[in-house]
């Protein structure tokens, strides 16, 4: 019985937040070890399909930086990060497309699907979706949060302008989008954006309640190494200045940054690691790693 009545204080704990996000749209960048090891899959799909039958809108962007990773090691394909963004020629840019809008997007439709969800894949050319520019200048991309080396970055690029028409008539449908992170230029040239980048940038658009990127480390640490459970703009630029936040975090910082200065309510940072993290994250009162709040 006792079992029975701690399921019962689970779900009243979690009610007071199904109230306040029932039909607030959610966007989740999805990546990391929850899009590799087989149990964490479910568990994500599950966490979605879930928060679509409870009235609340989920937005996926997904990555694919290890599945990408291994294609061009098979191909013999140099490769290179600098600070979370990878360096895109015209032929790392076909194996990119080719990975996340013909394999990786697909298999998370499934995956969804199977699960009991309505779930609809996209790339950023689908609809205009993702209007993309070349990314000339890291310090341009994080602008005065700190600098950065300058970098032919080849067709990596940047979010220029997000049309979400097509996301919105997916939700007024009840569809769930997945959403892959290639975006197309004024010319017709497809580009590299960054997931953690696009998922703030739709986020933006939809002006979503929460943004919520899912990675492999329990949050964003101090200096000290310990893990911050909140984390305001100006801690966040001294962060990053001192090198305390480096390399694939920044873009996930500056991206939540981004997010609550033009409209989201709340950005979270959040180990995928943890079996159910998503629901953790949004319906219990202590939550996981680390939230993201505008400079009071």
């Amino acid at each position: 019985m006792k079992g029975l009545i701690d399921k019962a204080n689970t779900l009243l704990e979690a009610l007071p937040y199904i109230k306040t996000f029932y039909q607030k749209t959610i966007v989740i960048k999805y990546g990391g070890s929850a899009m590799v090891d087989e149990n964490l899959k479910r568990c994500f799909a599950e966490d979605i399909v879930l928060l679509s039958f409870i009235g609340i809108r989920p937005v996926i962007v997904h990555g694919g930086g290890p599945q990408i990773e291994s294609m061009l090691q098979k191909i013999g394909k140099e490769s290179k990060i600098i600070n979370g963004i990878r360096v895109t020629d015209k032929e790392t840019m076909d194996i990119v497309e080719m990975v996340l809008v013909g394999k990786i997007n697909k298999e998370i439709v499934n995956l969804i699907n199977q699960t009991g969800g309505k779930a609809i894949g996209l790339s950023g050319k689908d609809g205009n979706l993702i209007i993309a520019k070349k990314l000339t200048k890291l310090s341009t991309l994080f602008k005065k949060i700190s600098s950065f080396k300058e970098t032919d970055m080849g067709l990596a690029g940047e979010v220029e302008k997000i049309n979400p028409n097509i996301i919105e008539a997916l939700e007024r449908d009840q569809f769930i989008p997945v959403i892959a992170p290639v975006g197309v230029g004024r010319d017709g040239q497809t580009y590299n954006v960054n997931a953690d980048l696009v998922a703030g940038k739709i986020a933006s658009a939809l002006k979503a309640e929460k943004l919520i990127l899912l990675t492999d480390v329990v949050g964003v640490k101090g200096k000290n190494g310990e893990l911050l459970s909140t984390l305001v703009e100006k801690k966040a630029k001294t962060l990053i200045s001192s090198g305390s936040i480096s390399g694939g975090m920044i873009p996930k910082v500056y991206c939540c940054l981004e997010a609550l200065k033009e409209g989201v309510n709340k950005a979270h940072i959040i180990d995928g690691r943890i079996e159910h993290a998503i629901l953790l994250e949004i319906f219990t009162d202590k939550g996981i790693g680390t939230q993201i709040l505008k400079t009071t």
